[in-house]
């Protein structure tokens, strides 16, 4: 099939010339936050308790790029003077954010930043297919301090009540103090990286991406789903904690500490995407029995 010479010229330019922005916009974005991912690589990342941020980064940038086909494909309406509105104070807020050392801020400028390039380049049509993803970015931000430790210790406690209750029920020579485990000889101590605010918002965002990319027409699937993501999360906690226990009661401490570092928490985001699928399988076949009954009524 011969191919149009007069057709590879004409276009070129014009899809250059509407590639450009983007480009320049990308540019802009890898030298504003691309020392911040570097930054977060090298260090709250690199931690127990935001162990979790690479994941989830990578997950938003997967979630954008699988709907930037649908952005694209959004009629040209841009609103300059609402993404300028944005864009400055949002850049500011990162600017301060670098500079005084507030991840808060640095980080979740991000957000924004990204909703002015869009709404200064294609307009408010084009936020809709981001809509999850911008979202999905706020579980990258680090929560305040003052948060993680008044809501922390009480998840913890939870937590180790369930495990000594459980291990106590399977026979196994236990006793708790507050936030310590004593497994026979071995005392744990339940720690922010087992049962803390960081790890259930971590596995809140695997939750609700779970969601996102099943999306069930049943909204009552949905909102059961959603609401059950919580109890879910603490549950998975606490099937780290009793593994980590009994990884300690059995083969010794090193092993319990080198499980803890190494292994435990893929253990507990299997545990969460299995109890997900298993109650998102149990809520289908209420709703199918449930409207079998309908029927038959």
């Amino acid at each position: 099939m011969a191919l149009n010479p007069s057709f590879s010229p004409r276009l070129a330019p014009e899809v250059k010339a509407a590639s450009l922005p983007w480009l320049v916009a990308g540019a802009g974005l890898i030298a504003l936050y691309g020392p911040t991912v570097w930054r977060l690589a090298h260090g709250v990342w690199a931690t127990d308790q935001q162990g979790h941020g690479p994941i989830v980064f990578a997950l938003a940038v997967w979630l954008i790029a699988r709907r930037w086909a649908d952005v694209m494909k959004t009629p040209d309406a841009p609103m300059p003077w609402l993404g300028w509105l944005m864009l400055v104070p949002a850049v500011l807020m990162q600017a301060f954010g670098r500079s005084q050392d507030v991840l808060l801020f640095e980080i979740g400028s991000m957000i924004p930043v990204l909703i002015a390039i869009v709404l200064l380049l294609k307009g408010p049509a084009g936020l809709r297919p981001l809509t999850f993803a911008l979202f999905f970015l706020l579980f990258l931000i680090p929560l305040p301090g003052v948060v993680v430790d008044t809501l922390t210790q009480p998840m913890k406690m939870g937590v180790s009540v369930v495990a000594e209750q459980v291990l106590h029920l399977l026979g196994y020579p236990i006793a708790r103090n507050g936030v310590t485990l004593q497994v026979g000889q071995y005392q744990l101590l339940v720690a922010d990286a087992c049962a803390g605010l960081n790890t259930l918002f971590a596995l809140e965002a695997l939750g609700l991406l779970y969601l996102n990319v099943f999306k069930h027409q049943s909204l009552a699937r949905n909102v059961t789903l959603a609401v059950l993501i919580v109890p879910i999360s603490f549950s998975a906690n606490v099937v780290r904690v009793i593994t980590l226990c009994l990884v300690t009661y059995h083969l010794g401490d090193e092993a319990g500490q080198g499980f803890l570092h190494g292994f435990s928490g893929i253990v507990l985001f299997v545990v969460a995407l299995f109890l997900t699928v298993a109650v998102d399988s149990l809520i289908r076949l209420g709703l199918q029995w449930r409207n079998r009954h309908r029927v038959q009524a």
